[in-house]
């Protein structure tokens, strides 16, 4: 029991948690007024709500992709970069498709095209692996600065995305995405929470049975387990690896399209916001498990939105987050090991009892 996920995930934050109230206090801020500017964030009004559970929409679709891909013993540290060629391609068709096109279709159009690029672009490191093998840690991490590179070209450049100079302080930009093709409200009193989240939860149930009541998740697993007798079995290994790869791009990339297609709207600089390195952390908390995907991604989507608050109201660093993120890494890794270690030390024991 105390090596479950959530058990593990749920230590691993209270650990994290004191860790953040150490360093806000080091910067100035008490606890009492941390943890107020903390909740305020979080859940002080419908606005802070709404924008929270947009944010934990995106987090499961990226730890949701994470975790087909980590199935099969392969790591997507790509989240980031398919986000936002997942942006780049939802701006081009949300920009461009005429207004007479159903808004049903709009947006299924917009998000579609957004999986499309982040599937494209998580293929290229799922081709080197195949391929050359090459690690696709190192690849996808890598391509996530040439994916932030490309966001700065197509917004700066008049020729690509970049929306018409309208003064000297407007700032580089897409133009806003066709009425018809944005994200429609839950209907919340007050609140800017989208269908993003339904799209999420449905996303987490399928890849849930996909991985536990499915052959392809079964050959996952072997594949994760064991490449050289999956081979033996007659699975294709690399058609899987290649396969699971590219569908976390995808996941990744529909998470890209839903921040363009959510308020206000457009393309512009640093429009991923570190979401997918935090999809990271929420994959690899979860370690496997779809409840914790969905668990782990509401408390962190609040706790981003907190932390934002923490900063404007009490003044502490919003770097705070991210060493907490770091901490929760750590601590997981750690659990990992430890748990592996101990598990075959037990094996290793019955096997000379025997």
């Amino acid at each position: 029991m105390r090596r479950h996920p959530l058990v593990v995930g749920l230590a691993a934050l209270v650990v994290a948690a004191v860790v953040g109230l150490v360093l806000a206090y080091t910067a100035g801020a008490g606890p009492a007024e941390t943890s107020e500017a903390l909740f305020d964030g979080m859940f002080g009004s419908p606005f802070a709500v709404g924008t929270s559970l947009n944010n934990a929409a995106l987090l499961m679709l990226i730890a949701a992709g994470f975790t087909i891909a980590y199935r099969a013993g392969l790591v997507n540290v790509g989240g980031e970069g398919q986000m936002c060629l997942g942006g780049i391609c939802a701006t081009a068709v949300g920009v461009s498709l005429p207004e007479s096109v159903p808004s049903v279709l709009g947006v299924a159009g917009v998000l579609i095209a957004a999986a499309i690029g982040g599937a494209c672009w998580a293929s290229i490191a799922a081709y080197l692996k195949v391929r050359r093998g090459t690690s696709e840690i190192i690849t996808t991490l890598l391509l996530n600065f040439v994916g932030l590179a490309a966001v700065v070209l197509v917004v700066h450049e008049p020729a690509l995305l970049r929306q018409p100079m309208t003064s000297s302080e407007t700032l580089p930009q897409s133009e806003p995405l066709g009425e018809y093709y944005r994200l429609a409200l839950l209907g919340m009193h007050k609140s800017p929470a989208t269908i993003a989240l339904v799209v999420a939860l449905i996303a987490v149930v399928g890849v849930g049975i996909l991985l536990q009541r499915s052959a392809t998740g079964l050959k996952l697993r072997s594949v994760g387990l064991s490449p050289r007798a999956s081979r033996r079995l007659g699975i294709s290994v690399d058609r899987l690896g290649f396969s699971s790869l590219t569908a976390a791009g995808a996941f990744s990339g529909v998470a890209g399209g839903m921040i363009v297609a959510t308020a206000p709207y457009v393309l512009a600089e640093g429009f991923s916001s570190g979401f997918g390195f935090t999809g990271l952390v929420v994959g690899l908390l979860a370690r496997g498990s779809m409840t914790a995907v969905a668990a782990v991604s509401l408390l962190l989507g609040f706790l981003v939105s907190g932390g934002i608050n923490l900063q404007l109201a009490v003044g502490v660093p919003a770097s705070t987050v991210s060493v907490v993120e770091s901490v929760l890494i750590i601590l997981i890794a750690g659990a990992s090991i430890w748990t592996t270690t101990t598990t075959i030390r037990a094996r290793q024991k019955e096997a000379v009892l025997v």
